[in-house]
């Protein structure tokens, strides 16, 4: 795991603005070895598309998946006293627990897809401030949180998910989009956890005192993830901006991962072009962030777990896409003739 390149925010938007871009030459490489696979042309839909994306960012034609690794972030934060879920601050420890005892949802799709997982808690014994009274952490918490993802990324890593574990994490999530994507509150909360209809409508409520007490959020992507997001949010967009700097494509989450590398999305063009968006959660305002990125998504079960579970059970889909492409014979190995 490497050091984090930058001490300031300043010195994080700089890494920002000067990310690598895809390998031409490799993604050219891919297209023409995918157009002699023994297939008809666009065959196999949009899985050519993603086995030709990867293979641009990893430098090679013929690719293959060895070191998938998901992260699981979690962070505490001080809007949960308001009530906004439907489930205490204290949850948010408790399953990090079982995260690590290998119990919990995320722990069986990792097995099952053949990827790593880590789990970072970050201070939960210090949730952020409540930011419907002002921002939910300083700049120097923000950083901090941007480096511990930024080094959360293994050295090996050739596929990347993250993921986040946080009470009350939705509502910071919707307040980020809402004053990054305007409209009103009502436009992006959801029910989370499993809120009541008066439930909904005090997160509405909640994210609308948070943009009212930090109108600096709506001038800038950065800004509002440190105001209105969480630790947790800030350390995916730093794991993100991580594998960006290193050509290690990413596999987004949903809602609230989302609602983080729509910080990056803005702080500089193209910065998630290394990313696909794993599934389309339940989350209703999901789907209007993916609009945002311009990402459809691989998948769309009706998941709003979060942990990463959407983004890791798409690994089974990427995988699969780079076996046919990197291992079908072409039309000259196996002797078959072209149309």
């Amino acid at each position: 795991m490497s050091q984090a390149p930058f001490s300031s925010l300043a010195e994080f938007r700089a890494c920002l603005d000067a990310m690598p871009a895809l390998d031409a030459d490799a993604r050219r490489a891919a297209e023409d070895h995918n157009a002699q696979l023994t297939k008809p042309p666009g065959a196999l839909g949009r899985l050519e598309e993603l086995a030709i994306w990867y293979a641009g960012w990893r430098g090679t034609a013929t690719p293959t998946v060895e070191n998938a690794q998901v992260v699981v972030f979690a962070g505490n934060h001080g809007v949960a006293a308001r009530g906004v879920s439907a489930f205490p601050a204290e949850v948010t420890a408790q399953m990090v627990m079982n995260f690590e005892h290998g119990g919990a949802a995320i722990n069986q799709i990792c097995k099952s897809v053949g990827a790593t997982l880590d789990v970072v808690a970050l201070d939960l014994e210090t949730p952020t401030a409540d930011f419907t009274q002002g921002p939910a952490i300083t700049e120097q918490a923000f950083v901090q949180a941007l480096q511990t993802g930024w080094q959360s990324v293994a050295q090996a890593t050739d596929l990347l998910v993250v993921g986040e574990m946080g009470i009350a994490n939705t509502t910071a999530a919707a307040a980020i989009a809402h004053a990054v994507l305007g409209g009103t509150p009502a436009d992006w909360v959801g029910r989370g956890t499993g809120v009541t209809d008066a439930g909904l409508a005090l997160k509405a409520t909640v994210v609308g005192e948070g943009l009212a007490a930090n109108p600096e959020s709506a001038q800038d992507g950065l800004t509002a993830l440190r105001c209105l997001g969480g630790r947790e949010l800030a350390a995916m967009a730093g794991a993100i901006a991580a594998a960006r700097s290193r050509r290690i494509p990413v596999i987004l989450d949903g809602f609230i991962c989302s609602a983080a590398a729509l910080a990056l999305h803005k702080a500089t063009p193209g910065g998630l072009d290394h990313c696909v968006a794993g599934h389309l959660s339940q989350e209703g305002a999901h789907g209007k962030i993916l609009q945002e990125l311009d990402k459809a998504p691989i998948l769309s079960l009706g998941l709003r777990l979060g942990e990463a579970s959407g983004g890791a059970m798409a690994i089974a889909i990427l995988k699969g896409a780079l076996a046919c492409h990197s291992g079908m014979a072409t039309f000259a190995q196996a002797g078959v003739s072209e149309a």
